[in-house]
């Protein structure tokens, strides 16, 4: 029996998953992108591309066996939910599987201390709130088998460092006790495997590796395999950057990942970044 996987918002990870799930055969992916040009990329890598906002998109939740969503929210709430959450709540019984991504960030900041899926969420950004009531919501929804991954920064092929490195860009932006966790995006697709398999609705996964460091450390190692000069040191506060990036320096913490090992059976692929910018480093 063929399993069909919704995915809303097919974007960096769902597409890593994607690749998982088409490797291990008996799959129909259904991909739902803003932009048509991508449109063709996702068909070639064996997922059925729908243009959503625009897309009918009651024959794919008619069809739909599990349900991925990676679509962010906005101050008008989650967009899923916005606009088909009477048929997702209708479809809710007779699912295998949701899945949501989320972050780190509804932790907020801890000033560099450990948080895990117990710690109360106290978002200090406005995307942390934004996904904590959006988590809320699908958590909301009677049956839905709902599991959320509380995804740490996000990096792989094509996402990291070493463009900015190259292109002599990269700064060390330093700032005292500043940790992030991280997460490989391959860790990521063998976590939502992993939870498709042995589903636990409820659920909540912190997906990070083991390694929380500084960000300073992570672009100094990608200068070091380069072998390219160590790119300049600049204190935060006199670094100029978008409100966006400045966002990312007002939390510090570091990120238990004990459950998607216990629970899962998860085994790293990428447990540091040094792991994951070496095999990046060998392919690109």
């Amino acid at each position: 029996m063929t399993r069909t996987l919704l995915s809303f918002g097919h974007g960096y990870s769902a597409r890593a998953l994607s690749a998982l799930l088409h490797a291990e055969g008996g799959w129909r992916v259904i991909g739902t992108t803003r932009n048509a040009g991508k449109a063709q990329t996702l068909r070639e890598e064996g997922a059925e591309p729908l243009i959503w906002p625009g897309a009918d998109m009651r024959p794919a939740l008619e069809a739909a066996t599990h349900l991925l969503i990676s679509a962010g929210p906005s101050e008008g709430g989650d967009p899923v939910l916005a606009a088909l959450g009477a048929d997702i709540a209708r479809i809710a019984p007779r699912l295998k599987w949701c899945g949501y991504l989320s972050t780190t960030g509804v932790y907020g900041d801890h000033q560099g201390g450990w948080v895990d899926e117990t710690t109360p969420l106290r978002p200090s950004t406005r995307r942390g709130h934004l996904r904590k009531q959006a988590e809320a919501a699908w958590q909301a929804i009677p049956g839905l088998p709902l599991h959320i991954f509380r995804l740490a920064g996000i990096y792989g092929p094509g996402r990291g460092p070493f463009a900015k490195v190259r292109a002599g860009t990269a700064r060390r932006i330093i700032k005292p006790g500043q940790v992030f966790s991280r997460t490989h995006v391959q860790d990521i697709a063998q976590v939502l495997v992993a939870s498709i398999r042995q589903p636990d609705p409820g659920a909540v996964y912190n997906v990070c590796d083991d390694d929380p460091a500084p960000p300073q450390d992570v672009i100094g190692f990608a200068a070091e395999l380069l072998g390219l000069p160590l790119p300049e040191a600049i204190p935060f506060d006199e670094a100029q950057m978008t409100p966006m990036a400045r966002s990312f320096y007002a939390e510090s913490k570091r990120v238990a990942n004990d459950r998607i090992k216990r629970d899962l059976g998860v085994t790293l692929r990428y447990p540091s970044y040094r792991d994951g910018l070496r095999a990046m480093a060998e392919t690109s």
